[in-house]
C-alpha cells in the first residue's frame, strides 16, 4: 500500500470528513448496496420501511470505521466478507436507533420523522428486531465464531446499557461512574467491535487486533462526549433530533452531572425539565452559560480529546500508510464536529 506523509497534516473537521470518507468511496458505495440488499424481503412494508430507513442518510462512521480498520492492518476494504460484516455494523447501529427512539419517544431522527413517530411503535419495535437479525443471519456466512462472539457480546452490552439507563431515568443521584458505564454499552463497544472485527477480517496479528479494538473503544467514548455536548449547545437543525433531548427524556449526562456537582441548588428545576418534557424554569440558554462559567464544557471537550489522542496512540503497531492517517484523522472530526 502506498504511503502519504502529507496525510498527516492538520486539516478543518469538514475537510478531513471529505478526505477521510472520500478515501473509501467505492468500498462505502458496495455497502449501501448490501445494506439495501440485505433489507430487501418479499414483505412488503418491510421494503418500504428499510427504504425508509436507509434513506435517512447517516455519516455511516461504523462500518467506515471497520473498512478503515481492515486496510489499515493490510488487508482489502473491498473483499465480499468486509463489506458484509461492514453492513452488518450499520444494520445493528440503525436497529439500535429504533428502539431507542421508541424508548425516548423520540419525534425526531436526521431531520425527518422517527419510524415510531411515523409508522407507531409497534411496527418499528417489529422493524428493529428484523434489524437484528438480519444482522446476524448475514454474519454467521463468516463462519467465524470469533466474530459471532463479539457481536454476541456486543449486542447483549448493548441492551443491557439501555435497561441500565431506563432504571436511571428521572433520576439526579447518576454518578459520573454511573455515566460512562452506559456510554460503553450503548456506544463505544459498538465502535471497539467495529474496528477489531476489521483487523481480525485482514488477518491482523494479536496485537494489531487489539490495538483496533482499544481505538474504536476510544474513539467511541470521544463521540458520545462530543454528543452530549452538542445536546446542550446545538440547535435542532445541526443536531437533526430535538435539541436538549436528553434532560427533556430523563437522562443526565456528564455535563449536568458535573454542573450539579457546581450547583446543586439547581435539582429542583431540571426535576421539573425531567417532569414537564419542557424548559420553563430554565432554559437551555441559562444552563449553557453556567456550564461555560464553570468551565464544564472546556472540562468534557479536553476529555474528549485525550480519549481522541488515545484512539491515535493505539495505532502505534499499524504500518504509516494512508489508511492509518485516516483512522488518525477520525477522532479529530468526531470531537470537532460543531463543538
Amino acid at each position: 500500500m502506498q504511503t502519504f506523509a502529507t496525510s498527516k497534516i492538520e486539516l478543518l473537521p469538514e475537510t478531513s470528513a471529505r478526505k477521510i470518507f472520500g478515501l473509501i468511496r467505492d468500498e462505502l458505495a458496495l455497502v449501501e448496496a448490501e445494506f439495501e440488499r440485505q433489507a430487501r424481503s418479499n414483505i412488503q412494508v418491510i421494503n418500504y420501511l428499510g427504504d425508509y430507513l436507509r434513506s435517512s442518510g447517516g455519516k455511516r462512521v461504523r462500518p467506515a470505521l471497520l473498512i478503515l480498520a481492515s486496510h489499515a492492518v493490510g488487508g482489502k476494504g473491498t473483499d465480499d466478507n468486509v463489506i458484509r460484516l461492514a453492513t452488518v455494523m450499520e444494520m445493528l447501529h440503525t436497529a439500535t436507533l429504533v428502539h431507542d427512539d421508541i424508548i425516548d419517544n423520540a419525534d425526531l431522527r436526521r431531520n425527518r420523522a422517527s419510524v415510531n413517530a411515523r409508522f407507531g411503535n409497534q411496527t418499528a419495535v417489529l422493524m428493529g428486531d428484523w434489524l437484528y437479525m438480519t444482522a446476524f443471519e448475514t454474519s454467521l456466512r463468516e463462519r467465524s465464531l470469533e466474530i459471532l462472539d463479539i457481536l454476541t457480546r456486543l449486542t447483549r452490552k448493548m441492551t443491557e446499557g439501555e435497561l441500565i439507563q431506563l432504571t436511571m431515568i428521572g433520576r439526579l443521584d447518576i454518578t459520573e461512574a454511573d455515566y460512562f458505564d452506559i456510554l460503553k454499552r450503548k456506544t463505544a463497544y459498538l465502535f471497539s467491535a467495529c474496528g477489531e472485527i476489521g483487523a481480525i477480517l485482514a488477518g491482523a496479528t494479536l496485537a494489531q487486533q487489539h490495538a483496533m479494538r482499544d481505538y474504536g473503544m476510544e474513539l467511541g467514548i470521544a463521540f458520545q462526549l462530543a454528543d452530549d455536548i452538542l445536546d446542550l449547545t446545538s440547535e435542532a437543525e445541526k443536531l437533526g433530533k430535538t435539541a436538549g433531548s436528553d434532560l427533556l427524556e430523563g437522562k443526565i449526562t456528564l455535563p449536568l452531572i458535573y454542573l450539579l456537582a457546581e450547583e446543586p441548588e439547581l435539582r429542583p428545576k431540571f426535576e421539573k425539565v425531567m417532569l414537564t418534557g419542557k424548559y420553563n424554569d430554565i432554559s437551555r440558554e441559562v444552563i449553557r452559560e453556567k456550564l461555560e462559567a464553570h468551565g464544564t464544557l472546556e472540562m468534557i471537550r479536553l476529555e474528549a480529546k485525550r480519549r481522541a489522542d488515545a484512539a491515535r496512540k493505539s495505532l502505534d503497531v499499524l504500518p504509516e500508510t494512508e489508511y492509518r492517517f485516516a483512522l488518525e484523522g477520525i477522532p479529530g472530526f468526531v470531537v470537532d464536529r460543531n463543538m
